[in-house]
This record gives C-alpha cells, structure tokens and sequence, in this order.
C-alpha cells in the first residue's frame, strides 16, 4: 500500500475548494430560481477564479516540495507534464 502524498498546504486548499463548491452550488441555485443571466455570470466567474487559483497553489506547492533542486531527468519530465496545467 502506498503512503498519502499530502502536503502542509492540503488542507487549506480543501478548505478553499470547499467554499468554491459551496458558491457553485449557490450558482446552480441562482439558474433554477431564475436570477439575471448577468449575475450568474459574474458568480460563475468567481468559482472559476476560485478554482483556478486552488489548481495554481496545488502545482506551485508540488513545485517546491516534490521536485528535488538537482533537476533530474524525472523531474524534468514531471514538471513539464504539470506545467500544461498552469
């Protein structure tokens, strides 16, 4: 069995996934009740701000704590493969 990677960082990355899911379903809610197309799109653009910054946080932390400063050649690849996430 392999060990959990996890990070100091993960559970404030959970609590902040935690709020954008909170404020996504409070989007859902706005489309079902029949809010202004305006509103929803400026709280739609929110939870995706939200979720992008948790995604730039996630692979700046694995950037720092995973990758070793003697850049080998699995490194190499490895941060070359997160980075299209960025």
């Amino acid at each position: 069995m392999t060990k959990p990677h996890v990070h100091a960082t993960h559970p404030a990355l959970v609590a902040r996934l935690k709020r954008a899911d909170g404020h996504l379903r409070a989007v859902i809610e706005m489309i079902e009740v029949g809010k202004p197309c305006l509103e929803i799109a400026q709280q739609m653009q929110a939870v995706e701000k939200a979720v992008v910054n948790a995604k730039r946080a996630l692979i700046h932390d694995h950037l720092d704590h995973c990758l070793d400063a003697e850049h080998s050649p699995a490194d190499r690849d490895e941060l070359k493969a997160i980075s299209r996430y960025l």
